[in-house]
């Protein structure tokens, strides 16, 4: 294998799309990936899959029917199964792919082994086999390789439901049953036998270095103490799910190091601004998320509108704004914030919104009408958005993109470990993939990163690294000031020359424009990262 590190990553459960989408750009790169996961319910069709294969309408059975291009028939995914997409080099000569599929069956035996279970692979039969009599199908492989790299990979049973596979031929195999680990008597958790997954198949494939990271992927056994069942907040028990230790925490009344006290001056252009955005009925997201640079952008002359109201569906453990149920939208609030644009005589508009997953399109409708309005009213201006995920729907992504936004921003705020516990509606996978839809359809895409809930410099760079890998071209990075009590807790404050770090490590990692200060925020400095970003050449 390549001696380029093996970047591992625990995604919990996703959706099969996200993670289809985020395989095909990882292929298209260098590096060597490993990406665990579980999916929800899923029947996958192979480039050989006959649909008589599958027995029953999949909805009926609360699963989805998806068309892949790895190899084999139809099998099913869902929770309680570990699957692993190995992204790794392979080389380009005769019997490559059975050596292959050989090597990925020999680590699916050392770690049913370490679970006290003797598999072995069956002739004639990929995958992965238990029962001296009777062979019972305990994993699965489906595999590609294209232009010397690999795809797709390899299901292991682990407490998975059977009587999904009850709807299919298995694999297309009638004659053969299925099983798990838990119907072998074995009592597991998925995320622990990932961990035995990622081991044994950097012995079995000879892996030099390696970076891991999961979602409350906290090392083995746990640094902070597991939950007390019925103790604390929720917020608090997903925190210490994920390796934190909340009490450990910045006291809320503290006094803040001077980097992270922000001059706060309310001139008259300020003033004015206020009063403009106002009289037209608008929201700026400055104001309801509390941002602290909101004097000096102001003064500047910008600001960034949050449309679709000023209640959103999610409550994120870091965010002020408002959780109660939302309002209908305001068909007239694009040309209101066009008007607001023209008054103002931006070059650069930035518009965001609150999560609107109550709406069938996630609020996509609202962000393409606002974006044609603006560049209608004004024609010179560059407009940024900065969307939610829209829960992955392609079309409601396509739906913006439509409109042509000059920067398409999603932040993913958090380093994979925290996700759950910060952005417990959110994926991490989820939001890779709506930037990597994005860049491959050649817009300028952004993403921006909090410190301070916890994370260390190292998680920090994998996640870095991820945006990197999916062709982000602009980042922030900021310090993350809890907003009340009831929001997640300051782990530490991150001081400016580590801020320095992060930038000169961006930079490195590929990116065209890295905003790194204590108070930087999504917006902040947008139309220096813009024009920078569509540079030609270095932007250095």
């Amino acid at each position: 294998m390549s001696q380029r590190p093996l970047r591992v990553r625990w995604l919990g459960r996703s959706a099969y799309e996200d993670v289809l989408e985020l395989q095909h750009r990882l292929h298209e790169g260098a590096d060597s990936w490993l990406l665990l996961l579980e999916h929800p319910p899923t029947y996958t069709m192979g480039v050989r899959a006959k649909l008589e294969h599958v027995l029953v309408d999949p909805a009926s059975v609360g699963a989805r029917l998806v068309w892949a291009d790895r190899g084999g028939d139809v099998t099913y995914h869902g929770p309680g199964q570990l699957v692993a997409y190995p992204i790794i080099d392979v080389p380009i000569e005769p019997g490559a792919t059975p050596r292959y599929v050989h090597r990925l069956e020999e680590v699916l035996i050392r770690v049913l082994a370490d679970f006290g279970i003797a598999a072995r692979t069956l002739e004639g039969y990929p995958g992965v086999w238990v029962g001296e009599g009777q062979p019972r199908k305990i994993a699965a492989v489906g595999v590609k390789l294209a232009q010397g790299r690999s795809l797709h990979g390899v299901a292991l049973n682990v407490a998975t439901d059977l009587s999904m596979f009850c709807h299919i031929v298995p694999c297309g195999i009638p004659d053969k049953p299925v099983t798990s680990m838990a119907a072998e008597g074995v009592v597991a958790e998925v995320q622990e036998v990932a961990h035995s997954f990622a081991r044994h198949f950097r012995e079995v494939f000879d892996v030099a270095g390696y970076d891991e990271a999961g979602v409350d992927w906290a090392p083995v056994p746990r640094v902070a103490p597991k939950p007390r069942e019925g103790t604390g907040s929720a917020l608090e028990r997903r925190l210490t799910r994920a390796g934190a230790d909340p009490s450990q925490a910045v006291p809320f009344h503290a006094r803040k190091p001077a980097w992270v006290r922000p001059r706060v001056h309310h001139g008259p252009e300020v003033l004015e601004l206020k009063r403009l955005v106002g009289s037209l009925r608008l929201v700026t997201v400055c104001e309801e998320a509390g941002c602290p640079n909101l004097s000096e952008c102001w003064r500047d002359g910008t600001a960034t509108f949050m449309i679709n109201g000023e209640r959103c569906t999610r409550a994120c453990a870091f965010c002020l704004v408002d959780t109660r149920h939302p309002l209908p939208l305001d068909p007239d609030e694009p040309v209101r914030v066009a008007e607001a644009v023209a008054a103002l005589d931006l070059d650069l508009a930035v518009v965001t919104a609150v999560a609107r997953d109550d709406l069938a399109d996630g609020g996509a409708g609202a962000f393409a009408a606002t974006i044609r309005a603006i560049k209608e009213r004004r024609p010179g201006t560059k407009v940024e958005v900065l969307i939610p995920d829209f829960k992955g729907d392609p079309r409601a992504l396509e739906t913006v993109l439509a409109a042509e936004p000059d920067v398409l921003n999603h932040n993913l705020e958090t380093v994979l470990r925290l996700h759950r516990a910060i952005r417990p509606s959110a994926h991490y996978a989820r939001s890779l993939a709506v930037l990597s839809r994005a860049a491959r359809e050649g817009f300028v895409t952004k993403s921006g990163l909090m410190v301070g809930l916890g994370e260390s410099f190292e998680e920090l760079r994998g996640a870095m690294g991820d945006l990197a890998a999916v062709g982000v071209s602009i980042l922030t990075v900021g310090q993350y000031l809890r907003p009340s009590a009831q929001h997640a807790p300051v782990a530490r404050y991150w001081h400016p020359e580590e801020f320095e770090a992060i930038r000169a490590e961006g930079l490195a990692l590929g990116f065209r424009f890295v905003e790194a200060s204590p108070l930087a925020r999504s917006s902040y400095h947008a139309k220096r990262g813009s024009e920078v970003a569509t540079l030609v050449g270095d932007p250095s």
